[in-house]
């Protein structure tokens, strides 16, 4: 099959938070031949970065719990308990986001940091991709309160056991992708992350 996308049209219907693209398009068929012109909206200029904080010489976790409109209404209750993280500008990296974030929203210095990987979120109404870390962190003391005011939020640091959260992917109180993944990958990696992250002279 050769994979073709024409594009006829594209024109901005939102630009606010978010901005949103109309596309009429048509694309090429496995069937052969070519699809009749569809129309599709799609959310722009998203990437973003998450890291999970993960203390190798405590065995603890750090996630964070914060509102989110998406969850909003959907019968589970609207705050989230997540990673840290938060969206790439054009003059940042990845990596520089996920240390940054690591700070502002759960007061953490990240010592060391290991990829995870790379994906779309929603590939059918958006262009965001994310790259998830797990990150080296001493453990704060959970409960403390963190975030931006000009960016509205208001962010609360919880610290649990490994074993503890990664029980809670089966609970369904890890109820969002970036969660799930991380501490899936935390799960297969713990026992090589505590050896190779151990305590080091002169951490602490």
């Amino acid at each position: 099959m050769d994979k073709r996308c024409e594009i006829l049209a594209r024109d901005t219907v939102y630009d606010g938070f978010l901005r949103v693209d109309r596309y009429r398009l048509r694309h090429s068929l496995y069937s052969g031949g070519t699809s009749r012109e569809l129309v599709r909206e799609r959310v722009e200029r998203l990437r973003a970065a998450a890291i999970l904080l993960y203390d190798p010489d405590a065995d603890r976790v750090v996630m964070i719990e914060q509102f989110r409109i998406g969850a909003h209404e959907a019968g589970v209750g609207a705050w989230l308990l997540e990673t840290v993280g938060g969206y790439v500008p054009p003059d940042e990296s990845p990596e520089q986001v996920a240390r940054r974030e690591a700070m502002e929203e759960a007061g953490c210095e990240v010592r060391e940091i290991e990829p995870i990987g790379e994906f779309y979120l929603s590939p059918g109404t958006s262009v965001e991709r994310i790259t998830l870390y797990c990150g080296r962190v001493q453990a704060p003391t959970g409960g403390a309160l963190h975030g931006l005011d000009h960016e509205g939020e208001d962010i609360r640091v919880e610290v649990l056991p490994a074993d503890a959260a990664i029980a809670e992917l089966f609970t369904g109180r890890i109820d969002s992708t970036t969660g799930i993944i991380t501490l899936q990958w935390l799960a297969a990696h713990r026992a090589r992350l505590r050896t190779a992250w151990g305590r080091r002279a002169g951490d602490r």
